[in-house]
C-alpha cells in the first residue's frame, strides 16, 4: 500500500474525500499538504481530527526526508486541477488552463467527455481540449 492510499482511507473514515496531497517549499519550510473536500465544505474541526489521525502514520512513513510541517485543509475556491476527477468536480466553475503548446483558455467548465475538457470561452464559445494536452489548470473566482 502507498502512503496516499493509506491517507485516503483515513480521510474517508471521517466522511471526507481526498482531493490531493502535495509537498511544497514555502519560505524555506517544507510542507506536506493534504487537501480534502466534502459536500457543503470542510470544517476546521474535521481538519483537526484528520490531522490527529494522519500524524501517527507519518511518524512511521514520512512523506519527505528531513523536517516538514503537515497541513490539512480544503483545496479552496481557487485550486489546481490535476486529474480528470478534479475537472469533473469543477463543472459549473470558472477554469483557466494552459496547454503543452502554450495555448491559454479561460471559461466556464461545461463538462468532461472522452477525456476532453469542455469549456465555454468568451472568445471561441465551446472549446474542447484533450486532457493529455493540458500542462496547467486551476479554478478561479471572479469578484
Amino acid at each position: 500500500m502507498s502512503l496516499e492510499s493509506d491517507i485516503k482511507k483515513m480521510v474517508e473514515s471521517i466522511g471526507l474525500s481526498l482531493y490531493d496531497t502535495a509537498v511544497l517549499n514555502e519560505n524555506e519550510n517544507t510542507i506536506f499538504r493534504v487537501s480534502v473536500t466534502a459536500p457543503g465544505g470542510v470544517t476546521l474541526n474535521q481538519c483537526a481530527e484528520l490531522t490527529h489521525l494522519i500524524n501517527p502514520l507519518l511518524d512511521v512513513t514520512s512523506p519527505v526526508s528531513g523536517e516538514y510541517r503537515l497541513e490539512v485543509s480544503s483545496p479552496g475556491i481557487e485550486r489546481r486541477l490535476k486529474t480528470l476527477e478534479h475537472f469533473i468536480q469543477s463543472v459549473g466553475e470558472k477554469v483557466a488552463l494552459s496547454t503543452i503548446s502554450k495555448e491559454k483558455y479561460e471559461g466556464e467548465m461545461i463538462g468532461v467527455e472522452n477525456e476532453e475538457i469542455i469549456l465555454n470561452t468568451k472568445e471561441e464559445g465551446e472549446k474542447r481540449i484533450p486532457f493529455r494536452s493540458i500542462s496547467k489548470a486551476k479554478t478561479y473566482f471572479e469578484w
